[in-house]
């Protein structure tokens, strides 16, 4: 999980983990990018306004790695705008998420996009 307002960090963090999931974080793009190179992850639930590197250069990025072309990708933003949309899923995010999450939808389609 890539966020970076604490608050909603461990928010979201105990509902995902209350749902099963092992949830590593990052506060911003180029935390998430050592994270997705170092451990691995199946999924990468990226904010998209994030400090020192936002989410959709962070995502072009982990796309760039070779192993971590079929990581599961979703934006997670507050920002509704079609332009946000178009340009996060242009950068290699599988799909697209407006704040306030609802996680019972969010696990739904996990579902349907993992393997």
């Amino acid at each position: 999980m890539v966020e970076d307002f604490e608050d909603t960090r461990y928010l979201m963090r105990l509902e995902l983990e209350r749902r099963g999931f092992r949830v590593l974080e990052a506060t911003n793009g180029e935390e998430a990018i050592e994270v997705a190179k170092r451990d691995n992850p199946a999924i990468v639930l990226m904010d998209i306004g994030l400090p020192v590197m936002d989410g959709i250069e962070a995502t072009r990025r982990i796309r760039a790695q070779e192993d971590a072309r079929d990581l599961l990708i979703v934006a997670l933003t507050a920002h509704h705008e079609t332009e946000y949309r178009a340009n996060a899923l242009a950068a290699g995010c599988d799909a697209y998420l407006t704040k306030p999450i609802d996680f019972d939808w969010l696990i739904d389609l996990l579902g349907r996009l993992l393997p």
